[in-house]
């Protein structure tokens, strides 16, 4: 016997002649999947995220942390486990080609293992791969499987693994959250550029702050979007695609030309505080538009974060922000990642 199945036609019973004829066990095989497996640092973890994000990745991404202790803290050489998985059909070949190819920066600079690549016949389960860990108040939560009660003045954000940039995992994200926990003040008018997962967004809503979040790339932005409805923020936080004055003309952060048209926000308005965890290249050319958008306050002083660097770039932008006018007010550092406080008196 054979069963075939005829174009809006229900399962059937035919003959050999039927012209829609499949092999019962070929129909019926089991589905296998492609596993593509490494070790990881810290720092590796949002670029393979992003990287993922770049070439449209439509698997599913499993990340597990091998150790409990502080982000902060010294880690193993390779604290992150990544699990990749597609189905194991022709199509997938091309983008496991194209993973290896766009991941294999991160293999060469030593933030990753090689690749190991299997096939299996099912997907592990885990839960809550990427565990709680705390930046200063700020307590980062997976967004399933906790039911977390803050302590004392303890700061929930829930952090999904989306392939944007922002998991909380990498140094100058945990600068930036330490940054934006001495500086963001209720009411506040706040700028998040290059906004990412929205983990910057949240932190400041949560502090009392009025957020524009916006990023030149749509995945960024929607992951933000749906992480303010999760985090229960969205009265307080605005996103759009966009960016800053000149930043419409850079292309994508890592140096990919854009698709779709970038709305440019133009620096003519009152933000109290600015924070972009991005580029040093991108922080350089935008020093006059962060002046601009900081100035158009009146009711107190501008204050600028900047992170994304590290110290082989930390004084061309002292010295091209103490030219423009702004007096640096505090550093932070985790390794060779560096952040600022600056604060401009116009």
């Amino acid at each position: 016997g054979y069963i075939s199945m005829r174009k809006n036609l229900p399962w059937s019973i035919h003959t050999p002649d039927d012209h829609y004829i499949y092999n019962q066990s070929f129909l019926f095989k089991p589905m296998t999947w492609i596993e593509l497996s490494t070790k990881a640092t810290d720092e590796a973890i949002d670029w393979i995220r992003t990287l993922l994000a770049s070439i449209h990745y439509s698997g599913k991404l499993q990340m597990t942390q091998q150790s409990n202790l502080s982000v902060t803290e010294q880690l193993s050489e390779w604290p992150f486990i990544i699990q990749m998985y597609l189905p194991n059909e022709a199509q997938s070949r091309i983008q496991v080609d194209q993973l290896l190819q766009v991941l294999s920066p991160l293999q060469r600079t030593g933030m990753m293992t090689e690749m190991q690549t299997a096939i299996v016949h099912e997907i592990p389960v885990v839960h809550d791969s990427l565990p709680i860990h705390r930046v200063g108040r700020f307590v980062m939560l997976p967004l399933h499987g906790h039911e977390y009660i803050p302590n004392g003045d303890e700061i929930p954000l829930q952090v999904e693994q989306s392939l944007a940039f922002g998991s909380g995992f990498h140094p100058a994200t945990v600068l930036s959250l330490k940054l934006l926990e001495q500086c963001v003040t209720p009411e506040m008018h706040t700028l998040d550029l290059g906004c990412g997962s929205g983990i910057l967004s949240i932190a400041m809503a949560k502090l009392g702050a009025t957020v524009t979040a916006i990023d030149n790339d749509p995945t960024a932005i929607a992951a933000t979007q749906q992480a303010i409805y999760q985090n229960h923020v969205s009265q307080s936080v605005t996103t759009l695609v966009g960016s800053l004055g000149d930043g419409s003309q850079l292309g994508h952060w890592m140096g990919e030309a854009l698709n779709h048209e970038v709305q440019v926000i133009q620096p003519n308005k009152d933000f109290h505080l600015i924070v972009a965890n991005i580029f040093a290249r991108i922080h350089l050319s935008l020093v006059e538009d962060y002046r601009n958008a900081l100035c158009n306050n009146s009711d107190r002083a501008g204050l600028l974060i900047t992170a994304g660097y590290d110290t082989d770039y930390e004084p061309e932008i002292r010295q091209t922000f103490s030219q423009a006018g702004f007096e640096l007010l505090d550093v932070a550092q985790i390794g060779t990642w560096v952040a600022h406080t600056h604060q401009l008196h116009c």
